[in-house]
Protein backbone atom coordinates (compact mmCIF):
# COMPACT_ATOMS: atom_id res chain seq x y z
CA UNK A 1 0.00 0.00 0.00
CA UNK A 2 2.78 2.30 0.83
CA UNK A 3 4.19 1.41 -1.99
CA UNK A 4 1.42 2.64 -4.49
CA UNK A 5 0.75 5.53 -2.34
CA UNK A 6 4.99 6.24 -2.97
CA UNK A 7 5.03 5.64 -7.08
CA UNK A 8 1.81 8.00 -7.25
CA UNK A 9 2.90 10.55 -5.49
CA UNK A 10 6.78 10.04 -7.28
CA UNK A 11 4.83 10.54 -10.27
CA UNK A 12 2.96 13.51 -9.67
CA UNK A 13 5.93 15.00 -8.82
CA UNK A 14 7.83 14.27 -12.88
CA UNK A 15 10.52 11.55 -11.19
CA UNK A 16 10.94 7.88 -11.77
CA UNK A 17 10.13 6.04 -8.34
CA UNK A 18 13.08 3.55 -7.34
CA UNK A 19 13.31 0.36 -8.23
CA UNK A 20 12.01 0.35 -11.84
CA UNK A 21 13.72 -0.75 -15.11
CA UNK A 22 14.35 2.54 -16.38
CA UNK A 23 16.78 3.17 -12.83
CA UNK A 24 17.97 -0.13 -12.93
CA UNK A 25 19.63 0.36 -16.72
CA UNK A 26 20.79 3.95 -15.53
CA UNK A 27 22.95 2.09 -12.67
CA UNK A 28 23.95 -0.51 -15.05
CA UNK A 29 25.45 1.92 -17.43
CA UNK A 30 27.05 4.19 -15.01
CA UNK A 31 28.60 0.96 -13.71
CA UNK A 32 29.90 -0.20 -16.80
CA UNK A 33 30.88 3.33 -17.75
CA UNK A 34 32.98 3.40 -14.23
CA UNK A 35 34.56 0.05 -15.36
CA UNK A 36 35.73 0.69 -18.96
CA UNK A 37 36.49 4.32 -17.56
CA UNK A 38 39.07 2.70 -14.89
CA UNK A 39 40.50 0.36 -17.35
CA UNK A 40 40.87 3.43 -20.20
CA UNK A 41 42.61 5.53 -17.38
CA UNK A 42 44.64 2.30 -16.15
CA UNK A 43 46.02 1.85 -19.30
CA UNK A 44 47.08 5.26 -20.19
CA UNK A 45 48.50 5.80 -17.11
CA UNK A 46 50.32 2.66 -16.54
CA UNK A 47 51.12 1.84 -20.51
CA UNK A 48 53.55 -0.56 -20.21
CA UNK A 49 51.59 -3.52 -17.71
CA UNK A 50 49.24 -4.04 -20.46
CA UNK A 51 51.27 -3.68 -23.71
CA UNK A 52 53.50 -6.32 -22.00
CA UNK A 53 50.07 -8.25 -22.32
CA UNK A 54 49.31 -6.71 -26.03
CA UNK A 55 52.76 -8.04 -27.56
CA UNK A 56 53.00 -11.49 -25.34
CA UNK A 57 49.21 -12.45 -27.21
CA UNK A 58 49.84 -11.15 -30.34
CA UNK A 59 53.49 -12.65 -30.51
CA UNK A 60 51.81 -16.11 -29.26
CA UNK A 61 55.18 -16.75 -27.62
CA UNK A 62 53.56 -18.43 -24.64
CA UNK A 63 51.00 -21.09 -26.75
CA UNK A 64 52.12 -24.22 -27.15
CA UNK A 65 53.79 -23.11 -30.13
CA UNK A 66 51.99 -25.40 -33.18
CA UNK A 67 53.78 -24.64 -36.41
CA UNK A 68 50.10 -24.71 -38.07
CA UNK A 69 49.12 -22.00 -35.94
CA UNK A 70 52.47 -19.96 -35.25
CA UNK A 71 51.91 -18.17 -39.29
CA UNK A 72 49.52 -15.99 -37.43
CA UNK A 73 52.10 -14.49 -35.00
CA UNK A 74 52.55 -10.65 -35.22
CA UNK A 75 55.90 -10.04 -33.81
CA UNK A 76 56.10 -6.89 -34.99
CA UNK A 77 56.61 -3.90 -32.12
CA UNK A 78 55.04 -1.10 -34.41
CA UNK A 79 52.26 -3.52 -35.36
CA UNK A 80 51.55 -4.49 -31.69
CA UNK A 81 52.06 -1.08 -30.40
CA UNK A 82 49.57 0.32 -32.86
CA UNK A 83 46.48 -2.55 -31.27
CA UNK A 84 47.18 -1.59 -27.98
CA UNK A 85 46.76 1.98 -28.87
CA UNK A 86 43.55 1.32 -31.10
CA UNK A 87 42.57 -1.21 -28.19
CA UNK A 88 42.95 1.96 -25.29
CA UNK A 89 40.95 4.73 -28.33
CA UNK A 90 38.17 1.96 -28.44
CA UNK A 91 38.06 1.74 -24.62
CA UNK A 92 38.33 5.32 -24.01
CA UNK A 93 35.56 6.32 -26.97
CA UNK A 94 33.70 3.56 -25.37
CA UNK A 95 33.66 5.45 -21.87
CA UNK A 96 32.88 8.82 -23.72
CA UNK A 97 29.33 7.55 -25.27
CA UNK A 98 28.39 4.88 -21.75
CA UNK A 99 29.09 8.10 -19.75
CA UNK A 100 26.84 10.61 -22.34
CA UNK A 101 24.24 7.52 -21.71
CA UNK A 102 24.02 7.22 -18.15
CA UNK A 103 23.65 11.22 -18.06
CA UNK A 104 21.02 10.80 -20.62
CA UNK A 105 19.23 8.60 -18.29
CA UNK A 106 19.41 10.42 -15.79
CA UNK A 107 18.02 13.75 -17.25
CA UNK A 108 15.32 11.33 -18.01
CA UNK A 109 14.51 9.66 -14.79
CA UNK A 110 14.83 13.69 -13.25
CA UNK A 111 12.32 14.40 -15.62
CA UNK A 112 14.59 16.23 -17.79
CA UNK A 113 14.80 14.45 -20.80
CA UNK A 114 11.64 13.91 -23.34
CA UNK A 115 11.81 10.55 -23.17
CA UNK A 116 14.38 7.31 -22.30
CA UNK A 117 14.92 6.67 -25.92
CA UNK A 118 18.24 8.70 -26.54
CA UNK A 119 19.70 6.98 -23.43
CA UNK A 120 18.67 3.86 -24.53
CA UNK A 121 20.46 4.77 -27.82
CA UNK A 122 23.59 5.84 -26.93
CA UNK A 123 23.63 3.20 -23.96
CA UNK A 124 22.70 0.22 -26.93
CA UNK A 125 25.72 2.22 -28.94
CA UNK A 126 28.42 2.03 -25.93
CA UNK A 127 27.88 -1.53 -24.67
CA UNK A 128 27.77 -3.08 -28.06
CA UNK A 129 30.92 -1.30 -28.54
CA UNK A 130 32.24 -3.13 -25.74
CA UNK A 131 31.40 -6.37 -26.65
CA UNK A 132 32.87 -5.95 -29.76
CA UNK A 133 36.35 -5.04 -27.95
CA UNK A 134 35.78 -8.03 -25.50
CA UNK A 135 33.56 -10.83 -27.25
CA UNK A 136 34.95 -9.93 -31.17
CA UNK A 137 38.52 -8.91 -29.57
CA UNK A 138 39.84 -10.64 -26.85
CA UNK A 139 37.46 -13.31 -27.15
CA UNK A 140 37.22 -14.12 -30.57
CA UNK A 141 40.55 -12.98 -32.01
CA UNK A 142 42.46 -13.15 -29.49
CA UNK A 143 41.13 -16.25 -27.31
CA UNK A 144 41.25 -17.98 -30.65
CA UNK A 145 43.26 -16.63 -33.48
CA UNK A 146 45.84 -15.90 -31.71
CA UNK A 147 45.78 -19.09 -29.09
CA UNK A 148 45.60 -17.01 -26.16
CA UNK A 149 43.28 -19.60 -24.41
CA UNK A 150 46.92 -21.73 -24.56
CA UNK A 151 48.83 -19.46 -22.45
CA UNK A 152 48.81 -19.42 -18.83
CA UNK A 153 50.70 -16.37 -18.54
CA UNK A 154 48.74 -14.28 -20.56
CA UNK A 155 45.29 -15.48 -20.82
CA UNK A 156 42.74 -12.69 -20.85
CA UNK A 157 39.37 -14.55 -21.69
CA UNK A 158 37.86 -14.36 -18.04
CA UNK A 159 38.35 -11.15 -17.82
CA UNK A 160 36.78 -10.51 -21.15
CA UNK A 161 34.24 -13.14 -20.59
CA UNK A 162 33.23 -10.91 -17.45
CA UNK A 163 32.80 -7.97 -19.42
CA UNK A 164 30.84 -9.56 -22.27
CA UNK A 165 28.77 -10.93 -19.49
CA UNK A 166 28.26 -7.63 -17.53
CA UNK A 167 27.65 -6.08 -20.78
CA UNK A 168 25.22 -8.31 -22.23
CA UNK A 169 23.15 -7.78 -18.75
CA UNK A 170 23.23 -4.14 -19.14
CA UNK A 171 22.08 -4.48 -22.88
CA UNK A 172 18.79 -6.85 -21.50
CA UNK A 173 17.63 -4.33 -18.23
CA UNK A 174 18.19 -1.12 -21.21
CA UNK A 175 15.98 -2.68 -23.34
CA UNK A 176 13.61 -4.04 -20.90
CA UNK A 177 9.87 -2.64 -21.95
CA UNK A 178 8.94 -0.16 -18.75
CA UNK A 179 7.26 3.12 -18.86
CA UNK A 180 8.76 6.23 -20.31
CA UNK A 181 8.19 9.58 -20.45
CA UNK A 182 6.86 11.68 -23.38
CA UNK A 183 6.84 15.50 -23.86
CA UNK A 184 4.25 16.89 -21.66
CA UNK A 185 4.80 14.36 -18.99
CA UNK A 186 2.47 11.88 -20.47
CA UNK A 187 4.07 8.31 -19.13
CA UNK A 188 2.73 5.36 -22.09
CA UNK A 189 2.06 1.79 -20.65
CA UNK A 190 5.26 0.39 -22.68
CA UNK A 191 8.21 1.61 -24.17
CA UNK A 192 7.87 0.73 -27.28
CA UNK A 193 5.09 3.26 -27.36
CA UNK A 194 7.75 6.02 -25.94
CA UNK A 195 10.40 4.80 -28.35
CA UNK A 196 8.80 4.69 -31.57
Amino acid sequence: MATDTGERTKRRQGGTAWGTPAVAAAVLTGVVALYISLVAFGNITDFDSNQQFVRHVLAMDTTFKDEDLMWRAVESRALQDAAYVAIIAWETLAALVLIAGTVLWIAGLRGHGDDFARARAVSTAGLLMLMLLFGGGFIGIGGEWFAMWQSEDWNGLDAAIRVVTLCGIALLVVHLPFAGRRPGGAHPARSGDADG
